[in-house]
């Protein structure tokens, strides 16, 4: 008997293999990637630039395990790239997914009403050939299809392979497990139709202002995944609330709409974050009484509490099993973009139950910003 998700698999027009790479457009691409290196254990992989015969940009990417970060900065004042960071500062541009077949995907997703952002190309060198094209989504981000199975080099053509004397040990970090967008008033249900019909996702999770609110402020939130859940978009949209919310704090710093974290899986998230936090991540904190009636909320789990509760480390059940998470504050100066560290313990959920711990989190430091 086909179950549900076997139906969707065999009738996905648009297969995915998980996330490519992240890029995230910043201002000192060089310094960035000390930065991610040094906090988040990222190893040196791949450059392109004016010695590559890239004239207008810099890129370094960066790699832990399965998950590749490319940090591009522009080269001059009069561009794209330097357009896009004046007004939103350091943020996410492509995320970048795996695919069989790019032009294939560009050809199914653009009939069904994707606006094209990158028209279907091929690279090639001597170690083959990578093709690719994509489409644009919220906000200035963009989805590229990239199809590399036709290729044996460091990253695609035009990089080169970055060797470093510096390179800190990886802190456990895996691969993308979701990242997060946070749109307008009124946008997250035209973007979910936008994934719904132009990339095939369903819609496996909902979250109303109910779920998400605190006594100030609130959100709401659509969980879109693909058919084999290896791609995994959460959208947030901001709700009423007696003050600002975060969705709103984020729209206004960025603004506009767009990334609003990337999760990261580890084996391992009390050794993750214990290595992370000695780098000197900053991650929010939860008051210890959270602690206190945990496992009467989620049941036996197989970690001792006192680290979980040293760290900050949340803690949610679903009826598949449990997860472990902690979000850091955002990695640069706007209060925008931040990092969630994941542990699934056989749960498919996002944590539902630390929603209003995790929010009222998220509002102490938006008071001591003076921005709730």
């Amino acid at each position: 008997m086909l179950t549900e998700k076997d139906t969707m698999q065999s009738s996905d027009f648009l297969p995915l293999h998980g996330t490519d790479f992240i890029e995230i457009y910043v201002g000192n691409a060089k310094q960035a990637a000390h930065f991610y290196k040094t906090a988040f254990g990222f190893q040196s992989l791949a450059y392109a630039g004016p010695e590559t015969g890239i004239k207008d940009r810099v890129s370094y990417v960066l790699i832990q395990n399965k998950m590749r970060l490319m940090l591009t900065t522009p080269l001059h004042s009069n561009s794209a790239i330097a357009e896009h960071h004046k007004k939103h500062g350091d943020g996410v541009k492509v995320l970048a997914l795996m695919v069989e077949d790019a032009y294939d995907a560009y050809e199914q997703t653009t009939k069904r009403g994707g606006v094209s952002s990158l028209e279907p190309k091929t690279l090639s060198d001597a170690n083959g050939e990578v093709r690719m094209s994509g489409i644009k989504t919220y906000g200035e981000v963009e989805h590229w299809f990239i199809e590399r199975k036709n290729y044996k080099g460091v990253f695609m053509p035009g990089f080169v392979s970055w060797e470093s004397a510096y390179n800190p040990e990886p802190t456990g970090l895996l691969y993308v497990d979701h990242c997060v967008g946070n749109v307008d008033w009124n946008q997250m249900n035209p973007w979910v139709a936008f994934y719904e019909n132009v990339m095939g996702f369903k819609n496996i999770l909902s979250f109303d202002d109910n779920d998400i609110s605190t006594e100030y402020s609130a959100l709401m939130s659509k969980v879109m995944s693909n058919g084999n859940g290896y791609v995994k978009f959460p959208i947030n949209e901001p709700a009423e609330g007696k003050k600002k919310s975060q969705v709103e704090e984020y729209l206004e710093f960025y603004e506009g709409e767009g990334v609003q974290h990337i999760a990261i899986a580890t084996h391992d998230i009390v050794s993750t974050v214990k290595q992370l936090m000695a780098r000197g991540v900053e991650f929010l904190k939860v008051p210890n009484s959270y602690y206190d009636d945990l496992l009467d909320r989620v049941g036996p789990i197989e970690e001792d509490i006192e680290p979980l509760k040293e760290l900050g480390i949340l803690v949610d059940r679903d009826n598949e099993g449990y997860l472990l998470q902690l979000f850091t504050k955002p990695v640069e100066d706007r209060p925008t973009m931040f990092f969630e560290i994941i542990q699934r313990k056989g749960a498919k959920s996002f944590g539902k139950g630390n929603f209003k711990a995790l929010f009222e989190a998220i509002e102490r430091e938006q008071a001591n910003r003076g921005n709730l």
